[in-house]
């Protein structure tokens, strides 16, 4: 759904990703981490999307979010929320509680949702393939672009 313009990278390992542990961190910092914290640090920012799972996070989430605060590449990342499901206000509103404790450029204003639960592949293209929330999709990512670009300019003294 992205315009050309922007280059989004999904990163598909989380659920790899092994328990936090103080004691895996530097030279024992597993490969798929470093895969990650790579990965991550090679962004301009992060759109952070997930399910709920009993009201909250999903510990995978947790989990990846506990190694990117142990390396600090997530305090300054710039971070916005994007959810697919009608449901699952309790989850965001812990995951927004977390994002804005673990990093200075979290961005609650900036937010996409669309109710694709439970729909299938074709019914989730038809839905957001719509001219309304293509908009809506490039809307965002704009918004999101523009927000990295002042989050950068502002850390070189420039904005």
């Amino acid at each position: 759904m992205a315009a050309p313009r922007f280059d989004i990278r999904v990163f598909h390992e989380i659920g790899a990703l092994p328990v936090f542990s103080p004691d895996r961190e530097g030279e024992n910092t597993p490969r798929t981490v470093r895969d990650f914290m790579k990965a991550v640090e090679a962004n301009d920012g992060l759109i952070v999307s997930s399910p709920e799972y009993v009201r909250t996070l999903p510990g995978g989430l947790k989990n990846a979010i506990d190694w990117l605060v142990s390396a600090e590449l997530i305090v300054y990342k710039p971070v916005v929320l994007a959810h697919a499901s009608h449901r699952g206000d309790d989850m965001l509103a812990t995951l927004r509680d977390v994002m804005s404790t673990v990093t200075s450029n979290f961005n609650s204003e900036i937010f996409l949702r669309f109710p694709l639960m439970k729909k299938s592949p074709d019914e989730i293209r038809q839905i957001v393939g719509t001219p309304e929330n293509r908009c809506r999709v490039d809307r965002f990512l704009e918004e999101f672009s523009e927000f990295c670009q002042t989050v950068r300019a502002d850390a070189s003294g420039l904005g």
